[in-house]
């Protein structure tokens, strides 16, 4: 008895799914799809800075360019302490005339400034002290989560918006949404060398030492979402 009982309740659950799927089916809806994007300005900048002994014009170590690089971010105040972290540190061995040996060693850190116009002091700085192994790794959006969940409200309404447009025509009014999906939400926060980053006058200050501003700029990051919705016809 207690099997067939379970067997019972097990088709009415099955009978009552379908039957509310066949519902939904059937009622009279309307389907829109909305997007909406925005553009933002990037407020973490991601630096790889190489201190590599060969490249040193002046032969310095990797201690002294370490040394050199601290005191130029130190004076621009960066926050050397949370904001900078040493990536990798290697050393190798180079064949030098006379079959001698000098171990070179390579250091890479990552720093995180908040601006462009920051970014570009420290890449003017450390190239006028030789230090011109920089590149941007990656650019981002710290509010990102929350901004994208207002663009899916807005493409919601916008999506509702369009949809109470279509039936005006037919003197007819939507009822409640019965389903919505997430169709994309996406950001191009860009990542690779030096990518989205414009700065002028740089190339004047290397050369004459000269502390001209430095106008820089970036690349805004765009973000979208997409929704796709139905409502119910009344």
């Amino acid at each position: 008895m207690k099997k067939i009982g379970l067997l019972i309740s097990i088709g009415f659950f099955t009978i009552q799914g379908y039957s509310q799927t066949k519902n939904f089916i059937d009622q009279a809806f309307l389907e829109t799809e909305a997007e909406v994007d925005t553009l933002v300005v990037p407020d973490k900048i991601y630096l790889t800075i190489i201190l590599n002994e060969e490249d040193s014009h002046n032969r310095m170590s990797a201690e002294q360019l370490e040394s050199t690089m601290h005191r130029v971010l130190t004076s621009l105040n960066v926050d050397v302490e949370n904001n900078l972290s040493l990536l990798d540190f290697s050393s190798g061995f180079k064949k030098y005339f006379m079959s001698k040996q000098k171990v070179l060693k390579s250091k890479m850190y990552s720093l995180i400034v908040y601006d462009a116009v920051k970014a570009g002091k420290v890449l003017a700085g450390l190239e006028q002290e030789n230090i011109s192994n920089i590149s941007i790794s990656k650019t981002e959006y710290s509010k990102s989560k929350q901004l994208l969940l207002e663009l899916k409200s807005k493409a919601i309404l916008k999506a509702k918006l369009n949809a109470e447009s279509m039936m005006a025509p037919l003197n007819q009014n939507i009822g409640k949404a019965i389903f919505i999906s997430d169709l994309n939400s996406i950001s191009n926060q860009l990542q690779g060398k030096v990518a989205g980053i414009q700065i002028r006058g740089i190339s004047s200050v290397y050369g004459n030492q000269a502390s001209e501003p430095i106008m820089s700029n970036f690349r805004k990051i765009k973000f979208s979402a997409k929704v796709n919705v139905k409502f119910a016809i009344e």
